[in-house]
């Protein structure tokens, strides 16, 4: 090499070193974006959160945390609230608990509340049940008191007889704790009526319930918005009409307590809960205000 002629020192070994360098971290990249998996729902509930955050809120969505997507939450079974021998450990989330505290039904506490009145009013009122002048039922949501006319009203009458007015007293201070609504019905026989006073057995049937619900007032603590009247005249026969035992049967004025099993169990007289909603009771069929 002579003095002053251009050295050839060749091209740069590091320009190639570079590109390869380069193509590497590409490679390497695009391989770590294969093995990586998008959680979507977490990645929704991301970005709903920043649109929430800086945006107009449209929806309200639910807290429900997002699910694993590994292998083992793959494999885990939603907890149950059942009990097991065994000690094991499960993965639930919200949506699947379930309450654990079971309240007694309210049909089940009326059955009690009715069960409790039957025998209370059936102690004050034996010596009339077993002479015959009154009967008392307990039929699937009510009691039923029937005061026979025998020994109550005379024949055609609308007026109680004045030895019957210490039953009346008693009857009225058996049904003052009552826990149902009383409902107050007049029974005549099919026999037609039409005397001055009453011009059908609609009317009489009608005036006798009215009379034995003044004395259901007078002699307790009963207020007159607890009492309906109901007057049925013969159009609910208990016995056979065709014979003489059957119309004294027939004539009669039902005193029932009626359980509503909607009925809230505060409305019971003794029992402190919550009041639940009911549904709006029936309409009777023939019912009189109470003047």
């Amino acid at each position: 090499m002579s003095d002053g002629a251009p050295v050839d020192l060749g091209a740069p070994k590091w320009t190639a070193t570079f590109a390869d360098l380069m193509s590497l971290l590409l490679a390497f990249f695009v391989l770590l974006f294969s093995f990586s998996e998008l959680d979507r729902q977490k990645y929704k509930k991301v970005a709903g959160s920043m649109k929430d955050a800086f945006g107009v809120q449209r929806e309200v969505r639910a807290n429900d945390p997002p699910r694993g997507i590994n292998v083992v939450a793959t494999e885990f079974s939603a907890g149950t609230p059942t009990p097991t021998p065994m000690n094991s450990v499960r993965q639930f989330t919200t949506e699947d608990a379930a309450p654990m505290l079971k309240l007694p039904s309210v049909s089940a506490v009326i059955k009690e509340r009715m069960a409790l009145d039957m025998e209370k009013i059936k102690d004050a009122l034996q010596k009339e049940i077993e002479s015959g002048l009154l009967e008392v039922e307990l039929d699937e949501s009510r009691i039923i008191v029937r005061i026979r006319e025998r020994g109550s009203f005379p024949s055609g009458s609308a007026e109680l007889m004045d030895g019957f007015l210490p039953v009346m007293q008693r009857i009225a201070r058996s049904l003052e704790t009552a826990g149902g609504d009383i409902v107050v019905a007049g029974h005549t026989d099919d026999v037609p009526i039409s005397t001055p006073r009453f011009r059908s057995n609609w009317e009489l049937a009608s005036s006798r319930a009215v009379t034995v619900l003044h004395q259901l007032v007078s002699f307790s603590a009963l207020e007159e918005d607890d009492l309906e009247i109901h007057g049925f005249a013969a159009t609910r026969p208990i016995a056979d009409n065709t014979t003489v035992e059957g119309r004294s049967r027939n004539r009669r004025v039902e005193i029932t307590v009626v359980y509503d099993s909607n009925q809230a169990p505060s409305r019971l007289p003794g029992f402190d809960a919550a009041p639940l909603e009911s549904g709006e009771p029936p309409k009777p069929e023939v019912l009189l205000p109470f003047s």
